[in-house]
């Protein structure tokens, strides 16, 4: 079953590590096979990266998006969870990471980023 992507006027999607940018009118993309996509929305740019969380987010996206599953960009990822791990006493968030950990381990990348999505939520509410 194809992948239906809606997007809006001048919203941007990542494919397989191309950016492709819808015009001026809402468009649709249907994906007929499996494939690497990251809506404008959930891409973090590296400037943008301030809280370990940011990095670890950044770290898994840079995973996710390229298809590496090993080599300096998951080294990359190893360093980020243990920075985050540093600044949490929260069992919730130790257990999120070894979650995102075992993902990234497994080559679930897409998975260990929608769990980062979810601890940069946390990290967010509790910050504001």
């Amino acid at each position: 079953m194809p992948l239906k992507l809606s997007l809006k006027p001048k919203e941007a999607v990542v494919v397989n590590g191309a950016v492709l940018r819808n015009g001026d009118r809402r468009g649709t993309i249907l994906l007929q096979n499996q494939a690497r996509v990251l809506r404008q929305k959930d891409v973090l740019e590296p400037e943008a990266t301030e809280s370990p969380e940011e990095h670890l987010y950044f770290a898994v996206m840079q995973m996710y998006l390229t298809g590496e599953t090993e080599g300096q960009l998951y080294d990359q990822t190893v360093t980020a969870i243990a920075a985050v791990l540093n600044t949490t006493d929260s069992a919730d968030e130790r257990e999120q990471l070894i979650k995102i950990s075992t993902a990234c381990a497994a080559g679930e990348t897409y998975q260990a980023l929608s769990l980062c999505r979810k601890l940069l939520k946390a990290a967010e509410a509790g910050n504001g």
